[in-house]
């Protein structure tokens, strides 16, 4: 058998039995630091409504709900959500991780609940690569429309 069969072999295995290959390490700079999320790196595979530029900056959410609440109808809608495993929560802070279908890809998707401010901030990051054709800020538009009901 060749080197690139065993290879290819190994990574169908590992596609099918969901390890984790492309995963990457989970970032050090995770959660709120003085009230903000961290902010994105320079590659365009994260968003954040904590930005200031248009690659990286979304919307924030008003906060309409109790903290509470609003918090309840997150973890509601990540629950319902494929390949979502809640990884922190606390009343006002929820770090998740989010796998791709097929390679396994983790994003790092954080909501921050500022009370003081009565606003919902979002940031969700890719872990590896360059690009993310998108997906992150798909992913906290579809999140905010579940709070925001």
């Amino acid at each position: 058998m060749t080197i690139k069969a065993l290879v290819f072999g190994a990574i169908v295995l590992c596609l099918f039995s969901g390890c984790s290959l492309f995963a990457g390490k989970k970032p050090d700079n995770l959660g709120v630091m003085e009230g903000r999320l961290s902010p994105c790196p320079d590659s365009p595979n994260c968003v954040s409504s904590q930005a200031d530029d248009d690659t990286h900056g979304i919307a924030p959410l008003p906060l309409t709900v109790s903290p509470a609440e609003a918090m309840a109808r997150i973890v509601s809608a990540l629950e319902k959500t494929p390949r979502v495993t809640l990884v922190t929560r606390t009343d006002t802070y929820l770090h998740a991780e989010v796998r791709s279908a097929l390679f396994r890809f983790v994003d790092d998707l954080e909501v921050h609940i500022d009370e003081a401010s009565r606003t919902i901030h979002f940031r969700s990051a890719s872990r590896t690569g360059y690009s993310d054709f998108g997906v992150n800020r798909k992913r906290v538009e579809r999140l905010k429309n579940s709070v925001a009901r």
